[in-house]
């Protein structure tokens, strides 16, 4: 799997695949920074939660067999964060 089939990959996922199954990723994240920020006493962001979910993804990676999802949904969980995050400033 080469850099623009686990983009391509990712964007279905993020843009279709996920959304469809789980509503929007800002409503979903923004509810699991909830949860998690309640936890552990400290708020989090939505996009607080895609970063540490590419983190999540990163960690498997290097402990792992490397599988191309691993690296789709890392590719995908950065461009919410990224998304999320832009969606402030504007």
């Amino acid at each position: 799997m080469n850099r623009a089939e686990i983009l391509a990959d990712a964007d279905r996922c993020v843009s279709r695949d996920r959304e469809a199954e789980y509503g929007s990723p800002k409503e979903c994240l923004g509810l699991t920074a909830e949860l998690w920020g309640s936890y552990l006493a400290q708020p989090l962001r939505a996009e607080d939660v895609a970063q540490m979910m590419a983190l999540l993804k990163i960690a498997r990676a290097r402990t792992g067999t490397p599988k191309p999802d691993t690296y789709v949904d890392q590719a995908g969980y950065s461009a919410l964060a990224g998304e999320l995050a832009m969606e402030k400033e504007e």
